[in-house]
């Protein structure tokens, strides 16, 4: 099961959605939580099969880790 991560906010604005292996599906989520902007959230689909695998969060937003997770942190991307 999933652990629920916490972020600086409730929002999920999707910064960028990027497809790092060229497969056509979404790899990788960048994004902001508290509507400020920045990047706090940032998700990796490490085998392709359209689930998050790792969340990491930078609740801090200074560009280093606050929390790294496997799963989607319980905020999976939308569809």
């Amino acid at each position: 099961m999933d652990e629920n991560v916490e972020t600086r906010g409730e929002d999920r604005v999707e910064l960028a959605v990027g497809d790092t292996n060229s497969d056509g599906k979404p790899d990788l989520w960048i994004v902001d939580t508290d509507g400020d902007g920045k990047a706090d959230l940032f998700q990796f689909d490490t085998d392709g099969d359209g689930k998050v695998d790792i969340t990491i969060v930078d609740r801090t937003q200074d560009g280093t880790p606050d929390e790294v997770i496997d799963g989607d942190g319980g905020l999976p991307p939308t569809p």
